[in-house]
């Protein structure tokens, strides 16, 4: 027991009970928030899209007639926490110049990114949503097109007999081809 003049020693007990409870209880807290957190934006670190080359097909499966077919790609995509094995996430068209030289065209117009479809009986590319053509190899068809730029060519790896194509999209009406991220 004080004293009158002697002061009571519970004041500063409670106060280091009160501080070790606020430590103990922002530890408690923040460990989960910062997994939390850290779990919540790691989609954002990762790289989305098909990066890297992806097989389309086999050499058997295009002929060597030089005359465009078409090909979906196929690749794994990972959407936020979703992961879906092989889904299709374009198309292109492959030709066959010679026993071993393959050339991959993007399906999409390089004017407002429309499909372009290949024409047998005219030799030819066309694009609906502008009513021009490109030629076979690609080029513009048509001076009259409003096209920037030739269909958007793909760079090609042969493994063995598989055909692999590093697919990637590019930004329509522009120039030059700009890769889209």
């Amino acid at each position: 027991m004080c004293k009158p003049d002697c002061q009571d020693a519970s004041p500063r007990r409670s106060f280091f009970k009160e501080a070790a409870a606020v430590l103990i209880g922002g530890i408690i807290t923040l460990v989960p928030a910062a997994a939390g957190l850290f779990a919540w934006l790691d989609p954002l670190r990762r790289q989305g899209g098909a990066a890297g080359f992806v097989k389309v097909g086999t050499l058997d499966a295009l002929p060597a007639d030089s005359v465009p077919r078409k090909f979906a790609v196929l690749a794994d995509r990972v959407d936020a926490w979703t992961r879906s094995p092989q889904v299709p996430v374009g198309a292109i068209y492959l030709r066959r110049l010679k026993d071993r030289e393959i050339v991959a065209m993007h399906s999409m117009c390089p004017h407002a990114g429309c499909f372009v479809d290949y024409r047998d009986e005219a030799k030819d590319f066309y694009c609906p949503c502008h009513n021009s053509t490109f030629a076979q190899d690609g080029s513009i068809n048509d001076p009259k097109s409003p096209s920037p730029r030739a269909l958007d060519t793909l760079e090609v790896e042969l493994r063995g007999n598989e055909i692999w194509v590093r697919f990637q999209n590019f930004a329509a009406g522009h120039r030059e081809k700009r890769p889209v991220v």
